[in-house]
């Protein structure tokens, strides 16, 4: 006869004290937090909720940003993405370094502080180009921060232009770069990587990218995607990795949690993986990584994009303390199959935060805050020193 299985009841009981005075946790705990429901789920939301007041206080920050999604070309294969096309599929596009320029010069002409530029890997496009790219953005508007190119893309650029990762980061650096996303991730676990994606960069890849970026001065964010063929052992490994590089290089500015979009996923149109995260699985996805990253990363996100705003709101109060951006366009999750658009205006956000009776405040993408006056204008931008508080 099987043994009954582990009730996670007690390691629940057991982990949230000691969350709640910062102390660590087992990875059996972290793994009953991740099943923890009802009443147990609840508790786990309002210990997270309170080590996010003590680590950031009751502000709710988003950042007014651009995203653009320059190709949708891409031959590398991931099962889960609907976004990518061969060049001769009628909505493929590559867009001209002027309708790069156009669209940045639009998002400084709407206040936006950041562009944020990901696209597909483009076999017939040369590594130069990335580098062409940033000097389009900075020459179209100076000030903005430039938010770009994933791990996967880092990878594709050194590679063409047969230099290695620091060389290239490097050079996107002296050509305007600020900062990277950390997405390209999905699961840190070869495995399931595979599963995924077959020939896109090894999770070791992926980690030595960003500690090289780190290590120059370049922070990213950090990703998990979730939801799929994965399950909660992928996912506490996953934030325990993204744990020990910060531990190391405090390069980190936050942490997100993206839900699996699945409605036009391959994967997921073949049989092969679940339809996304439930509601419930996000809620605990926010909350552990507040209690796994206490100390290391201040920063959670809800990504309304993936989970709409209502949604959002509840996470918010579970341990979450950031929106993310307004976004202006979006195409990769469009693309897969999200229902919640593409676009948010500043005072959407901000109504969305005020509801719950938080205070909405405009950061920069490295959490400094942006002051601008009744017409709107940029007044000010603060940047701050990253916090790490000792754990342990």
């Amino acid at each position: 006869m099987p043994a009954a299985p582990v009730r996670p009841e007690p390691e629940c009981r057991a982990a949230q004290p000691l969350a709640e005075r910062h102390r660590p946790i087992s990875d059996p705990q972290a793994l009953a937090l991740f099943r923890a429901e009802g009443a147990a789920l609840e508790a786990l939301c309002s210990v997270a909720d309170g080590l996010r007041a003590e680590a950031v206080g009751e502000e709710i920050t988003y950042v007014v940003n651009r995203n653009i999604n320059f190709t949708n070309v891409c031959y590398v294969g991931c099962r889960f993405c609907a976004f990518a096309q061969r060049e001769v599929d009628p909505e493929s596009y590559t867009l001209t370094l002027e309708e790069v320029a156009e669209r940045v010069r639009e998002a400084a002409a709407y206040g936006a502080t950041e562009v944020c530029m990901q696209g597909g890997i483009h076999p017939d496009l040369p590594g130069e180009h990335y580098l062409r790219l940033l000097d389009v953005v900075k020459a179209a508007a100076p000030d903005i921060h430039i938010h770009a190119f994933s791990p996967m893309e880092i990878l594709n650029g050194a590679t063409k232009m047969g230099i290695s990762f620091r060389e290239f980061l490097a050079e996107c650096r002296a050509h305007g770069l600020g900062t990277i996303p950390g997405t390209a991730a999905e699961i840190l676990d070869d495995d399931v990587r595979w599963l995924l994606t077959k020939g896109k960069l090894p999770a070791d890849t992926w980690e030595e990218i960003v500690r090289t970026a780190h290590e120059l001065g370049i922070r990213s964010s950090a990703t998990i995607m979730f939801g799929h063929v994965d399950a909660p052992p992928h996912w506490v490994a996953h934030i325990r990795r993204i744990a020990r590089i910060q531990a190391d290089t405090g390069g980190f500015t936050e942490f997100v949690p993206l839900s699996f979009v699945h409605q036009n996923a391959p994967i997921y149109l073949a049989g092969r993986a679940r339809p996304g995260a439930t509601f419930e699985e996000s809620r605990r996805m926010h909350a552990v990584a507040r209690i796994l990253l206490d100390g290391l990363i201040d920063h959670v996100q809800v990504s309304w994009v993936k989970l709409g705003m209502e949604a959002s709101a509840v996470i918010l109060r579970g341990g979450a303390d950031d929106l993310g951006g307004t976004l202006m366009e979006e195409t990769i999750s469009r693309m897969a199959g999200a229902e919640w658009g593409i676009r948010k205006e500043p005072w959407e956000l901000e109504a969305a935060i005020r509801a719950i009776g938080r205070v909405p405040v405009e950061r920069t993408t490295t959490y400094g805050r942006v002051r601008r006056n009744a017409s709107g204008e940029i007044v000010e931008i603060a940047e701050r020193t990253p916090r790490v508080r000792a754990t342990g």
